[in-house]
């Protein structure tokens, strides 16, 4: 198994095994993408009871806990390619950190968004300066941050090399968003479920609610292929691979 790992993190270090290879990943992960987005939205928006104290409008949190979650653990992902690229030098793990961002980046604004806009009935206002809220915003601008830093610097090698220290640092905001509803004071709500404790709503609640995690997911996983793929061709397009895939179509 160890063997097998390791020759599969070494193919996958490889651009051109990297596109050869998820080419095929994509109408699995746009169908998964398509059918779990459909079903969760369907039930929890016309089927899943409303709540007996906010009424209908919890019903945002079908769209809100996904956005938000996975905010959270793309910048995760991001880190970790940081840290990759930054102590074996896979090239590879930069084209990932890249691709990262920019959904990353739009969960987070769709997170601050879709939170924003369940404040008015719950708090009666569309933003408090709340520990999670802040944090939240905080993970926002660090994400402009290193799309910003891509941009900016030149060669590609220092951009990446800046855009993995920004990702491995700016990391230490995610505990501080994930525990700020227990280490102060701060309107928002605890975790709605967590996998060490019984989720605090019916099964008619949390069920499509994890429908539509595992349909963000999935669109995850098809935009992130995509971006790199796209990515790949544009570093290696002096590459004999390269030259040959593209006479060929």
């Amino acid at each position: 198994m160890w063997k097998w790992l390791k020759t599969l993190y070494h193919r996958l270090g490889s651009p051109k095994w990297f596109y050869q290879i998820t080419g095929s990943w994509l109408p699995w992960f746009a169908g998964a993408a398509v059918v779990f987005l459909g079903v969760g939205l369907v039930w929890g928006l016309a089927f899943a009871p409303a709540d007996y104290q906010q009424g209908n409008s919890f019903r945002i949190i079908y769209i809100h806990v996904p956005a938000a979650f996975l905010a959270q653990s793309v910048y995760i992902m991001m880190a970790v390619a940081g840290v990759v690229l930054l102590v074996w030098k896979m090239k590879m793990a930069d084209v990932v950190a890249q691709s990262l961002a920019p959904f990353g980046a739009t969960m987070t604004f769709l997170a601050l968004l879709t939170g924003a806009i369940w404040g008015v009935p719950t708090w009666g206002t569309w933003w408090m300066w709340d520990a999670r809220l802040t944090s939240m915003l905080i993970l926002f601008f660090l994400y402009l941050g290193v799309i910003a830093l891509r941009e900016a610097l030149q060669p590609q090698e220092v951009a990446a090399k800046a855009c993995a220290l920004l990702a491995i640092v700016g990391v230490i905001n995610i505990p501080i968003i994930k525990y700020s509803v227990d280490w102060w004071y701060t309107l928002h709500q605890p975790a709605t479920f967590t996998l060490t404790e019984k989720p605090a709503m019916p099964a008619s609640m949390w069920v499509p609610l994890l429908i539509m995690l595992l349909g963000f997911y999935a669109l995850l996983g098809w935009s992130v292929i995509l971006r790199a793929r796209a990515e790949v061709l544009k570093r290696e397009y002096k590459a004999g691979w390269v030259k040959e895939l593209l006479q060929r179509k």
